[in-house]
């Protein structure tokens, strides 16, 4: 059987509930699931059908995430249930993001957000990571996680695709340290083909979080053909410099997979001409992201010196100061120990 819980976000429309949870807002008939798969009306109440149901516990490096300017070197404690309220063709995680709606047990193993915690600081992590499907859909757990974990010292990390309300986003907020949030287009017209969502919504979502003083990373995968146009790539670097020129954007190549395996892998070039078009637009730090080594070292945004050296996920060198430049003092925007 599946651990469930009461869900939070939810109204009764006569014998449904609308949730709340995510933009999707969906409006949820009695024995019915959400797009999610994993919230369920049960007379009246909405449930969730995965709460400390976990798939997936892996010790991570924070740079998988991808986090560059967050406890740099450090692992994150990493867990995921099943579920996810986008449809993306491209998704590597399809085995446990994309569920079947009707009845039926999900698998896991159960966990207590106290369990979590405990596995994490055992295990060296200076954070814990909820991540591999949307973690807005385990809201419940993640947040009692959250709770716990932030008076212990530990960060908490959500690595989402930005759908989640703004009733959740306010929720959430006092105890997430930080946030990469994939804008994967500025295209709704992508975002109803690729994904079954809206653009609109995840970009009120980063800019609502960096406001409530979440630390806010963007990651960008950029597949050839779909949204790899400098106009494009122009209008996502812009939004995100009017909001902070300090935000990190990583940009980085699709691999075929589920059900876009005819699409090529993008070219280094195409990555090279991202990150140049987002420093031109004002941004200080763009990465360039799964292709190896290059394009993933961290620059003082006032001298040009380099700061942190990685190769992918490793720190070779770091050479922050207390999160200053040690050349010119100036302070690196990011969470430093």
């Amino acid at each position: 059987m599946n651990s469930t819980c009461e869900a939070l976000f939810f109204e009764r429309e006569g014998d449904a509930v609308r949730c709340g949870l995510c933009a999707h807002h969906c409006l949820i008939g009695e024995g019915k699931r959400g797009i999610c798969g994993v919230r369920e009306n049960r007379g009246g109440k909405l449930v969730s059908l995965v709460y400390g149901n976990l798939v997936a516990e892996h010790i991570d490096p924070i740079e998988k995430k991808p986090l560059f300017h967050v406890l740099p070197g450090s692992s994150s404690y990493s867990i995921a249930t099943m579920g996810c309220n986008f449809r993306c063709l491209h998704c590597q995680n399809s085995s446990i993001s994309q569920v079947d709606r009707r009845s039926g047990d999900l698998p896991g193993s159960t966990r207590t957000p106290e369990s979590v915690v405990e596995a994490a600081q055992r295990y060296g992590c200076r954070s814990i990571s909820y991540t591999y499907v949307e973690p807005t859909i385990f809201f419940e757990f993640a947040y009692q996680c959250s709770v716990l974990a932030a008076p212990q010292g530990l960060k908490n990390i959500f690595v989402s695709n930005g759908y989640m309300s703004r009733q959740a986003a306010e929720m959430l907020a006092p105890v997430l340290t930080a946030i990469n949030v994939d804008i994967k287009s500025f295209s709704d017209q992508f975002y109803k083909k690729v994904c079954g969502a809206r653009l609109q919504p995840v970009l009120d979502t980063v800019e609502l979080l960096h406001g409530l003083g979440v630390w806010v990373e963007v990651t960008t995968l950029i597949i050839p053909g779909m949204n790899d146009s400098p106009e494009e790539l122009a209008a996502i670097a812009s939004f995100l410099a009017a909001i902070d020129r300090n935000i990190p954007w990583h940009v980085t190549a699709f691999h075929p997979s589920h059900r876009m395996l005819d699409t090529p892998p993008t070219p280094r070039s195409t990555l090279t001409t991202a990150a140049r078009i987002g420093k031109d637009k004002g941004l200080l730090h763009v990465y360039e992201g799964n292709v190896g080594t290059g394009g993933e070292d961290t620059i003082c945004g006032a001298c040009g010196a380099g700061l942190i050296e990685r190769r992918g996920v490793e720190v070779v060198a770091n050479r922050l100061t207390r999160g200053a430049c040690p050349d010119c003092g100036a302070h690196l925007a990011g969470i430093w120990d």
